[in-house]
């Protein structure tokens, strides 16, 4: 074979390596793996300083506000901060939200060490945290959306992902150690300090962004959503997502009691479920990027259905020898969902419209899981905590279904004249 028709070799096959070989993206993909990385660890720090912090009698509730108040006010960020956010660049927007990220979170060992941190300043200081997180989660994309071409995007979206999926495996864990030697403040502080790391990223290994968008403003607060709303590919796909996370909720209230009164078993099989999820998100998230051949949204829709059917097993009271490499493979088959669905947006969406129609998409989405997991306590003293999971499991099946019988009912756009010309001239 020629050497200028040879097919290239691994690494450089990989549908990976113009992402991690960019010159601006692999200056950025260390400071998001090590701000991965404390948010992972933040994921049991919240929670143990949480019972620390809060009166005897109240720990229930104040560890749910604490847990609350981590991610849901970026709901009202997305809104409150639109006109000023809408039209900057994926850059500023991720920058910002690690810079506040930082600083709020820092707040928290420094008010501990003032003498002055009671369980109220904790939840006040931690909702701060989350104002911008929407923007910030906009911002990442974005910034892919800015630097390759689409045929990249799915990859690159993977990667995020991936190491999202990775942090939440390592994470917890070695908050664990670090808990049980210095106390969860300072892992809390470990978490602000790699914000901070995160925020000089972006300021250092990105070039300064350029003005700001002239549409964007006076723009509306909430411009995202009105994009959204107009666009019926796209109004379809959050109407999807919001349904899939929704319906995921329950599983959160219902597996750890279907383990403990079904199955009569510890805590300890509660983590090896929850960790083989984890794994086999790992390598979903690795197989995702080379599904970039593959119509997005058939495959966005196909993941709901499979998770759905991975999931049954559980609802059906299956042997744990059975139930179990199920749940690893609904972990598989979830992590590429976020690829495809966020190069689905990038797709339908101009580069200047992005960041405010992502925000929009996720402060909408921040809400379901929680929504769902409020269900999951009533639905489980209902019908039982093996049932919720089997409702759960089918009604997911069931509304991966739907989507995919409107798409396919879905009339196909008329081709434009310049479609039209195009296939003229192919024959």
């Amino acid at each position: 074979m020629p050497p200028h028709t040879a097919s290239p070799s691994f690494p450089r096959s990989s549908p990976y390596w113009p992402v991690v070989s960019h010159p601006l993206l692999r200056r950025v993909l260390p400071g998001l793996a090590v701000s991965a990385l404390g948010d992972g660890m933040a994921v049991v720090a919240v929670t143990w300083l949480a019972i620390q912090l809060a009166p005897q009698g109240q720990r229930g509730t104040w560890i749910a506000l604490a847990v609350a108040a981590y991610t849901l006010p970026s709901a009202a960020g997305t809104v409150i901060f639109g006109r000023l956010l809408r039209g900057r660049s994926g850059a500023q927007l991720a920058g910002w939200d690690a810079i506040l990220r930082a600083s709020a979170l820092a707040a928290i060992p420094l008010a501990h060490l003032a003498g002055v941190l009671t369980i109220g300043l904790y939840v006040v200081l931690l909702a701060a945290s989350a104002l911008l997180h929407s923007w910030g989660s906009a911002g990442r994309f974005t910034l892919i959306a800015e630097l390759l071409p689409q045929a990249h995007h799915l990859p690159a979206n993977a990667v995020l992902t991936t190491i999202s999926g990775f942090a939440t495996i390592a994470g917890p864990p070695l908050a664990g150690i670090l808990i049980g030697w210095a106390g969860p403040v300072w892992v809390i502080a470990i978490d602000a300090a790699t914000f901070a790391v995160l925020a000089l990223t972006y300021r250092l290994a990105l070039p300064a962004a350029g003005p700001v968008h002239r549409y964007a403003r006076g723009a509306s607060r909430t411009a995202g959503f009105a994009v959204i709303r107009h666009n019926p590919a796209l109004l379809g796909l959050l109407v999807l997502s919001l349904g899939f996370f929704f319906l995921f909720g329950p599983v959160y209230v219902a597996m750890p009691i279907h383990i403990t009164d079904d199955l009569h078993a510890s805590a300890t099989l509660l983590g090896i479920y929850y960790t083989a999820f984890g794994v086999g998100g790992l390598v979903g998230g690795l197989v995702a990027g080379h599904l970039r051949r593959w119509p997005l949204r058939a495959t966005t829709i196909g993941i709901v259905v499979g998770i759905g059917v991975a999931m049954l097993p559980l609802g059906l009271g299956a042997p744990v020898g059975l139930s179990l490499p199920a749940f690893a493979l609904a972990g598989l088959i979830w992590a590429p969902y976020m690829s495809t669905s966020m190069a689905l947006f990038q797709r339908s969406t101009s580069t200047a419209q992005l960041p405010a129609v992502l925000a929009a998409n996720g402060a909408i989405l921040v809400l379901a899981v929680p929504l769902g997991t409020m269900l999951g306590g009533p639905l489980v003293g209902v019908i039982g905590a093996r049932q919720t999971l089997l409702l759960s499991a089918a009604a997911t099946v069931a509304l991966g279904l739907i989507a995919g019988g409107l798409t396919l009912l879905r009339p196909r756009p008329s081709p434009t004249g310049s479609q039209l010309a195009s296939r003229a001239s192919r024959h």
